[in-house]
């Protein structure tokens, strides 16, 4: 069965300064897939390659039809959508209007447009309560649930989320991974890098966990977040009780 989003080999940098390193990953049609890892390990790196913003060389398909060719608008217009760290939101624009710019590529079809809003307030109400508010008045949680409407529009198949949880009290980081889980029902595929691996990996399907550029493990989201490694490196504990972790090759994917 062919992924949804198929990458192969991706390499990727800033200049001549090379940051992640010929990684495999695939994402399926209405998936979670999480990235977890320390910072500076290439995580960003990876999605803003994915997406066309840095150059790249290997394999990045689409259902199947490779786009690494493509620009980002092409990218956009194949059915990837990239929420970066930064949010980007047009700031002295009104909430309403940042998603109407979000549809933009199908701006021809008042009623789609017109039902992707309504989807959009279906699920973050918070932001119908402020639609006309400018978007630099937003609070920050209301300001990630823009971004990420705000992509929806854009109708994706595959939607890329960068630290979507950076800067939120604990309580909108909650609310915010409950809405991300709930795109599954929509058949939006989701690849997801988030600082808070503990709640990465509660709604995650799979995890890959990145260092230095490359994939050190993969697997089933619950399998990496009983693994004891990861648990002290990244969800800052040993599980009571935890025996040493196997081998990477006996349970996981490796891509060393």
């Amino acid at each position: 069965m062919t992924a949804l989003l198929d990458i192969t080999a991706l390499s990727a940098g800033y200049g001549q300064v090379p940051v992640i390193h010929e990684v495999d990953i695939h994402v399926d049609a209405g998936e979670i897939v999480t990235v977890i890892g320390p910072n500076g390990a290439g995580k960003t790196t990876l999605l803003n390659a994915v997406m066309g913003v840095l150059p790249a060389q290997g394999g990045v398909a689409l259902a199947g039809t490779a786009i690494a060719g493509l620009n980002v608008e092409e990218r956009v217009a194949a059915g990837i959508s990239l929420v970066s760290e930064r949010r980007e939101l047009f700031g002295p624009m009104s909430v309403e209007d940042n998603l109407i710019l979000g549809g933009w590529l199908h701006r021809g079809r008042h009623a789609g447009a017109g039902t992707g809003i309504a989807d959009i307030f279906a699920l973050f109400p918070r932001l119908k309560e402020r639609r006309r508010q400018a978007a630099r008045t937003l609070s920050g949680g209301e300001r990630q649930m823009l971004a990420i409407g705000r992509a929806l529009m854009a109708r994706p198949r595959v939607l890329l989320l960068d630290e979507p949880s950076l800067g939120l009290a604990p309580r909108i980081v909650a609310e915010m991974l409950g809405n991300i889980a709930a795109l599954r029902a929509r058949g939006v595929a989701v690849l997801l890098v988030e600082q808070n691996a503990r709640a990465a990996l509660r709604i995650a399907d799979r995890g890959y966990v990145m260092e230095l550029g490359r994939f050190a493990l993969a697997g089933p989201s619950d399998a990496l977040a009983g693994d004891d490694r990861i648990a002290r490196l990244y969800l800052g504990h040993k599980l009571p009780g935890q025996p040493a972790a196997p081998p990477v090759t006996a349970a996981y994917t490796s891509n060393k």
